[in-house]
């Protein structure tokens, strides 16, 4: 791929994520509540995209040999714990992946 082409898609991609993030404001700039089915989206989108990135990051594991599950498993339960008590995403994904890390070298 040449520069103006990588370039391009860049560009492209700036501007689909410009749009896509400054469109719901627009819409809803003059609303004063929002429409009931956003509210519905904003309360089971999250869950539901973290239930899929689980499956999606999960599908490729092979569950018949021990020192690949155990990783896993391991990590998505303390993943589950630290974000059930502290309530802070980035801090149970990032504690989730360490382990995960460690465990693969480790075992």
């Amino acid at each position: 791929m040449s520069n103006q082409q990588i370039a391009l898609i860049v560009l492209v991609l700036a501007v689909g994520v410009w749009v896509t993030r400054f469109l719901p404001f627009a819409v809803f700039k003059n609303i004063s509540k929002l429409p009931q089915i956003i509210g519905y989206f904003e309360k089971v989108l999250p869950p539901a995209m973290m239930g899929l990135l689980v499956v999606y990051c999960m599908q490729d594991d092979s569950f018949y040999d021990a020192t690949e599950i155990v990783p896993v498993l391991l990590s998505v339960a303390v993943v589950a714990v630290v974000h059930l008590i502290r309530r802070n995403t980035i801090l149970s994904i990032s504690v989730g992946t360490a382990l995960y890390m460690i465990l693969i070298r480790v075992m």
